[in-house]
């Protein structure tokens, strides 16, 4: 008995410790991007979905943008399709376009709609094309050779970076109480598909939104010190400087740069999240430790 009570009384204390996030992010809207451990396990898609449909149960109204690239790979080996990278993007040929808009725009998106769904939220899956929700254009890679005296540009086929956002077709379903879940594939003006990074189109949707938070979900713990501890509540001016002092380098700039972009735009907060935590889009956003890395422009 007492037991119980002790378990219920720290239940209790979690709820009144989320009261005022709720009722301060209730009506905004909050764009995680889903990716990483977080899609794969089985435990951490339950949970995952589990605090979607809570954050548009008190309110909140969020948008999921996915990415999928282990199941894209996974895909391009049974097919016997060669894949290269160039500066960590996807040479994307019509064969590779193909197979990315069946695993982003059907497998990967319902199964995302699905997990929703079945944990009681009412989700809709689109891709970047649907309603042109995402104008997109053909993205080049500059890349210096020693073999050339100048920059040489690297067509590495249907890649794309976000032209516009019309924002009416993501209004048109949260104002009908639907959760969106977006694929990061864009349309050009000629109506060829473009894979998009999917941070990109996470931060962009966010801007245009508006939006009070965009949570990245990442393999790592947040931004990490050189001594390997969590960096939180940083600013705009602070992470410019950890890039100066190369703290944050590598794999971790373009998310970076994508969060530093959001805050720059409007967005009010910019959180790099870790992903492989159970329930952690509910802790970064309704508990006082939160469960990652936070940006903001002040």
């Amino acid at each position: 008995m007492t037991q119980q009570l002790e378990q219920a009384s720290h239940i209790a204390g979690v709820l009144t410790e989320a009261l005022p996030y709720i009722q301060r992010f209730t009506g905004k809207t909050i764009v995680v991007k889903f990716g990483g451990n977080a899609m794969v396990h089985e435990a951490l898609q339950a949970s995952f979905a589990r605090d979607i449909v809570l954050m548009k149960l008190v309110g909140m109204n969020p948008v999921v943008v996915h990415g999928g690239g282990p199941q894209i790979g996974e895909l391009l080996k049974r097919l016997n399709i060669s894949s290269s990278f160039v500066d960590g993007m996807r040479v994307t040929d019509s064969d590779t376009m193909d197979v990315v808009e069946m695993v982003l725009g059907a497998t990967v998106n319902k199964q995302i709609v699905n997990l929703i769904n079945q944990a009681g939220g009412r989700a809709i899956g689109v891709t970047g094309k649907d309603g042109q929700l995402i104008r997109a254009t053909k993205l080049k890679v500059a890349s210096n050779s020693p073999e050339v005296t100048a920059s040489e540009i690297i067509d590495i086929g249907h890649v794309g970076e976000v032209k516009s956002i019309d924002r009416s077709v993501i209004d048109m379903l949260t104002q009908g109480d639907f959760i969106p879940v977006i694929a990061p594939i864009g349309v050009g003006a000629d109506g060829e598909s473009y894979n998009i990074n999917a941070d990109l189109v996470a931060g962009k949707i966010a801007e245009v939104m508006q939006a009070e938070k965009l949570m990245l979900l990442t393999n790592v713990g947040g931004l990490q010190d050189k001594d390997g501890q969590v960096l939180t509540g940083l600013t705009t001016t602070r992470v410019d400087e950890l890039i100066k002092d190369g703290t944050i380098y590598g794999g971790m700039l373009p998310k970076i740069a994508c969060a530093l972009d959001a805050v720059a735009s409007g967005v009010r907060s910019a959180h790099i999240v870790d992903g492989r935590v159970a329930h952690s889009v509910l802790l970064e956003i309704l508990t006082d430790a939160g469960c990652g890395t936070l940006i903001t422009n002040q």
